[in-house]
């Protein structure tokens, strides 16, 4: 199969807005994948969104094949994030002024291993350049390593990261809370931080 002809769109907040719709469906598809096993809505993850178009230091990069969208990634100031973001920064005197906070980056399987996910680091940490932040990070969410719904042979993106200059930082966690597909109700569950110093 030949490769497709992708190409990366770079918006600031609302910019985003014609893509809305496209942005919260992709978002619902890959996060329902492991390891984040989500059982979401389209109206909460236009909802969520919205914060994003609010803050007009945000950026939104999008992947599309033709005209659809088939990838999107995000990143907001630390200050305009949420607060369960913040507070871990705060705890150690970390001046959140000087991090651009990366949401999430979503690509539908079958565009998977093309570069999109390093092309979105590349988009965003250019963003907190020309923002004049020094630093970023990301957060990812940690399941046991016996969850009965982990695909055998799994391999995380923790090497991936590793080689763009990301540490994890252990004893940096936030928790957020939503509903796995398959259960009944809301759950809380942990995620890491991931940091990088810019150049």
């Amino acid at each position: 199969m030949a490769s497709p002809e992708l190409r990366t769109e770079i918006l600031k907040g609302a910019e985003a807005r014609p893509h809305l719709e496209a942005i919260a469906a992709l978002r619902m598809q890959v996060f329902a994948e492991w390891p984040y096993l989500y059982d979401g809505t389209l109206a909460y993850e236009t909802e969520y969104l919205e914060f994003y178009l609010a803050e007009p230091a945000s950026v939104i990069a999008l992947a599309r094949d033709g005209n659809a969208v088939i990838g999107a990634s995000t990143a907001i100031p630390m200050e305009a994030a949420e607060t369960e973001m913040q507070a871990p920064w705060l705890a150690r005197g970390d001046r959140p002024g000087d991090i651009l906070y990366f949401g999430e980056s979503v690509v539908l399987p079958e565009y998977r291993g093309y570069g999109l996910g390093r092309r979105f680091f590349e988009i965003r940490e250019a963003h907190a350049r020309g923002l004049g932040r020094p630093r970023c990070c990301f957060c990812a969410v940690q399941r046991p390593d016996d969850h009965p719904a982990r695909p055998p042979g799994h391999v995380p993106n923790d090497a991936f990261w590793q080689r763009l200059g990301y540490q994890r930082m252990d004893d940096m966690v936030c928790h957020f809370g939503w509903t796995d597909i398959g259960d009944a109700e809301e759950t809380q569950k942990p995620l890491v931080f991931w940091h990088k110093r810019l150049d």
